[in-house]
């Protein structure tokens, strides 16, 4: 956003396009998005420099797996070729399936722990979404 604000590109406020804007005034917004970066890269570093295992995104083409029982139990998910149908909905959608913390609960034990580590931004959005409509309510009263 900062580098196409500083090119007087200005998609991601087309407001903007349609006013003058001073030099300090995209001087005063590159800076406070410089600011917003920093607080995200610190607020979500543990996310960010999260290493997810391979075979939770891709269980059927990655089988190498250093803890034995791990690799049993990833060898025996990767032939099964119903839970294989399964997997095209996409990982999330996979990995939440109720027979998975059945009949693999060393690979459900540590695939869960990554899928729970993303659903938080649902209360932001939520937020946003509030304020969103409080502003479009006032603005239009």
């Amino acid at each position: 956003m900062k580098q196409n604000i500083s090119r007087l590109e200005f998609s991601q406020f087309p407001h903007w396009s349609q006013i003058e804007c001073l030099d300090e005034d995209i001087q005063t917004c590159a800076r406070h998005l410089n600011t917003l970066h920093d607080d995200f890269k610190n607020r979500f570093e543990d996310i960010l420099t999260m290493e997810i295992p391979p075979w939770i995104i891709t269980p059927f083409d990655e089988t190498e797996e250093a803890n034995v029982v791990l690799q049993e139990e990833l060898l025996e998910l990767s032939t099964n070729e119903e839970l294989k149908g399964k997997f095209k909905k996409g990982y999330q959608t996979f990995w939440l399936q109720a027979e998975i913390p059945a009949k693999h609960p060393g690979l459900w034990e540590i695939a869960r722990k990554f899928l729970i580590a993303f659903p938080s931004s649902y209360l932001d959005e939520r937020s946003f979404s509030a304020v969103t409509n409080l502003l479009t309510k006032k603005g239009a009263d």
